[in-house]
């Protein structure tokens, strides 16, 4: 008998893993997370059309840009890359279609990544972001209203909590690996407040020894992320934390990972946005 037959590691996994989750938490976040990308296109990463612009030489694609024969960013694939993903976005929000245009903003999407970080800089808060476009067509038919648990909607839902998850722990990874112990123990975030920080930071220069201690603080906090896939009031203390872990970044360095913190919603029992609309709308009634 294999593990993942009885009751060893790999059968734990798996019964996480395809937990039933409300078919209405996959809803909302499809709703939640395919809106996000006009806000992604037209602000976060608006300078991603721009790239259409650039010599074609400078186009140094991605591995999987090499491994994949993508065409070389131009005006007509930029915007036509763009228009197919705001479209497929669109139709995904709404709940219909969803295997056809979750894939679409899937492969759209990750192209559009591709065109944004093949001319140097990578960013990392965008893993989880893709793994959720990823899952998100394979939950199947969803209804904002829909109690009904699904282990498709689980696998989606708990594969989106993993991907956070993963985001934050390699990041301490990345941060030792390649800082060593001088990411800790260094001047990190004095560069960083010197570099980009806002009124709020600045005064935090007289006193390095905070920033000091918030260096350990930070990894700390990365190193205990997988305290996020614990159901119930330690899970949410710990989602509570990324989010002021996250509030605190914004307002001191002016750094926000706004894919990443939507991958968060995951966490979120959406599916009660539903039961508190039937309310309302049972209270207007008898009203």
């Amino acid at each position: 008998m294999s593990a993942s037959e009885g009751g060893g590691p790999l059968r734990a996994i798996e019964r996480w893993w395809f937990s039933g989750v409300p078919k209405a938490r996959v809803a909302w976040l499809r709703t939640f997370l395919y809106l996000f990308v006009f806000v992604d296109v037209f602000l976060t990463t608006s300078w991603v059309a721009r790239h259409a612009n650039v010599p074609g030489e400078l186009y140094q694609p991605l591995l999987i840009g090499r491994l994949l024969p993508l065409p070389t960013p131009g005006p007509v694939t930029v915007l036509v890359v763009e228009v197919l993903l705001l479209v497929g976005a669109a139709v995904g929000a709404t709940g219909r279609f969803h295997r056809l245009a979750g894939w679409l903003v899937f492969f759209m999407y990750l192209e559009w990544m591709i065109i944004a970080f093949s001319y140097g800089k990578v960013d990392h808060d965008r893993v989880g972001f893709l793994v959720a476009l990823a899952v998100l067509p394979t939950a199947g038919a969803a209804r904002w209203g829909d109690q009904e648990e699904s282990e498709a909607a689980g696998f989606a839902v708990h594969s989106i909590q993993l991907a956070a998850v993963l985001t934050y722990f390699l990041a301490a990874f990345a941060k030792l690996r390649f800082g060593g112990i001088g990411w800790v123990n260094g001047a990190t975030l004095v560069r960083a407040v010197i570099r980009r920080g806002t009124g709020l930071a600045e005064p935090l220069l007289d006193h390095p020894w905070i920033l000091h201690v918030t260096q350990y603080l930070v990894v700390g906090f990365e190193l205990l992320s997988p305290v996020l896939l614990i159901r119930g009031r330690i899970g949410m203390t710990m989602l509570a934390a990324a989010l002021v872990f996250h509030a605190i970044t914004f307002s001191t360095i002016s750094i926000i990972f706004l894919p990443h913190i939507m991958c968060l919603l995951a966490f979120l029992p959406l599916e009660r946005l539903s039961s508190s609309s039937r309310t309302a709308e049972v209270g207007s009634a008898v009203a």
